[in-house]
């Protein structure tokens, strides 16, 4: 799964935003706010990837467990998906 064409990630003020433009906003209008953590899981999204391989590079860069690390993706990749931002 990865992002549809035409997501843009920006850091605003002390948090972050997600922005569908082009194709990705005719499946959504408007943003997602998003804290460091769910930016981080959005950007892994940028390039074809699994759950199982986010939750491993959330591993490697927060000092979690296994269980928080599975939650929090699968928590940001529902939200992603509620949307209709992903490609599957």
């Amino acid at each position: 799964m990865k992002l549809k064409s035409g997501v843009i990630m920006e850091k605003a003020g002390d948090g972050y935003i997600a922005v569908a433009t082009g194709e990705a906003s005719k499946t959504f209008n408007g943003f997602i706010r998003n804290n460091k953590t769910a930016d981080f899981i959005f950007r892994q999204l940028t390039d074809e990837k699994t759950e199982k391989e986010i939750v491993q590079a959330v591993l490697e860069k927060y000092d979690v467990s296994e269980e928080v690390a599975e939650r929090d993706v699968k928590m940001v990749v529902e939200k992603i998906r509620r949307a209709g931002l992903l490609d599957e």
